[in-house]
């Protein structure tokens, strides 16, 4: 059996199957990038629900796991050399997995790049603008009278999505074939809807990518990873 006690994070969130990777994460835009992953995948592994409240992911042991006090974080115990590996960064999560199956990152080494070519426009683009204009236009950012900064990532937002949209032109999936690039974008195209900013955006006119996040939205692994771990009630 796995021997999993050099993580701490297990004190607080016990695994029942070492045997199999643990995913530590919460059903938001980054989140479900690991748990569609694996899921789609096909890799078995336990859940473990990691709320945002301090109490969670600022505690001792999950900062032992991400000292950046994010989800998700995974533990493999079946690492490179057969070695327990913990890992936090949804893209980082996202490459090792795909690695480690050589599944969803491409057939070819040009392949591979393209679709870490669009991974890392999700990570350094989509997700912080959007999660921007977010705390601008729904959350407390919204209570700011001047209107410069919600404006900012409005039209950052926008300028993103036509650069999407024109990548989808023709197109089903943003790298070519369906990819982690996918498991990572399509979740913040989605995000748009909880923020209440599609019309802001002019998520009506993006007729390319509207239909590729219902793509997206229709795949088994992703109907599933999109609730796992399940919110609490």
């Amino acid at each position: 059996m796995a021997d999993l006690s050099a993580f701490p994070i297990t004190q607080k969130w016990p695994a029942q199957n070492p045997e199999i990777i643990q995913l530590y994460a919460f059903p938001t835009p980054n989140g479900v990038k690991a748990s569609i992953a694996l899921e789609e995948m096909g890799l078995d592994y336990e859940p473990h629900l990691v709320t945002l409240a301090d109490a969670d992911v600022k505690s001792p042991e999950f900062l032992s796991l991400n000292p950046n006090n994010k989800i998700p974080a995974i533990i493999d115990p079946n690492g490179p050399n057969g070695t327990p590996i913990g890992l936090f960064e949804s893209g980082a999560i996202l490459i090792y997995l795909a690695e480690k199956t050589g599944q969803l990152i491409g057939a070819t080494a040009s392949d591979k790049a393209r679709v870490i070519q669009w991974l890392m426009f999700q990570m350094g683009g989509v997700g912080p603008m959007f999660g921007q204009l977010g705390f601008f236009y729904k959350f407390a950012g919204s209570e700011i009278e001047d209107p410069r900064p919600q404006q900012r990532y409005i039209n950052e937002a926008k300028r993103l999505l036509g650069v999407i949209e024109s990548e989808l032109s023709g197109r089903d999936w943003i790298a070519g074939d369906y990819s982690i690039a996918d498991i990572a974008l399509a979740p913040w195209l989605g995000a748009l809807d909880f923020y209440g900013a599609k019309e802001v955006v002019g998520w009506d006119d993006l007729t390319a990518t509207k239909a590729y996040l219902e793509r997206f939205m229709s795949r088994p692994a992703v109907e599933k990873g999109r609730n796992t771990p399940a919110r609490p009630t």
